[in-house]
């Protein structure tokens, strides 16, 4: 645990980043998934949209506060309609993995002028998890541009990740809106089931302790 008193020495970490993610472990990678499937608000009501979405997570140098431990993966996740190249949703930010309190962040950025954090808890080989951001906190918070907060609120988002004895992973994500001049909120929602195509790069300070290949002699070099 942090101590509450000196928050300003640092703690031995682990240049692996892969090996200490904790129930982020199974998320390394990149993945895609032709099977999204959206629900969002119109002014008809409710509109279901299925995606295609190619989702890369890559581990990075482990990041103190203080005492304060994390290791985590950098994510960017682009979406797009079937037979579309226009983007749909596109966004960036962090998965981070506390080992002292098994708390596990959530942060997201998107261009539409918002951002948030949520934050949940899991053991350590957990199978599935769930995190939440909530409007108006200040340790897993919601902030939008002033249009968003004045047209389509978000009151709350959660998400939850399962995975699956197969390799693949899924995502639930439920975020909850106030919309002008609806009388209830609205919950938009996302739902997915990605496949991994390409492994995760060691995080550079773990890529510096891999040993060159020998080559021997008369070896051609690229």
């Amino acid at each position: 645990m942090v101590d509450p008193v000196d928050i300003y020495t640092e703690p031995d970490a682990d240049v692996d980043t892969l090996k200490n993610l904790g129930p982020l472990t199974g998320m390394a990678g990149i993945w895609k998934s032709a099977g999204g499937e959206d629900v969002h608000p119109t002014a008809g009501g409710p509109e279901r949209q299925a995606f295609i979405e190619r989702y890369e997570l890559q581990p990075i140098d482990p990041q103190t506060n203080g005492p304060q431990l994390l290791y985590g993966l950098r994510y960017h996740t682009h979406i797009v309609k079937p037979n579309a190249v226009e983007t749909f949703h596109d966004q960036v930010g962090y998965w981070l993995w506390e080992p002292a309190t098994g708390t596990i962040f959530y942060t997201l950025s998107i261009p539409r002028a918002q951002v948030a954090m949520a934050v949940g808890h899991a053991a350590v080989g957990a199978k599935t998890f769930r995190l939440e951001a909530v409007r108006g906190s200040e340790n897993n918070g919601i902030v939008s541009n002033p249009f968003l907060e004045r047209a389509f609120k978000t009151l709350r988002v959660t998400i939850d990740v399962t995975f699956h004895p197969n390799g693949t992973w899924s995502y639930e994500q439920d975020t909850v809106m106030a919309i002008a001049g609806a009388h209830d909120p609205f919950h938009h929602t996302n739902r997915n089931t990605l496949t991994k195509i390409g492994e995760p790069t060691p995080n550079p300070l773990a890529a510096q302790r891999v040993p060159a290949p020998n080559l021997g002699i008369g070896s051609l070099r690229g």
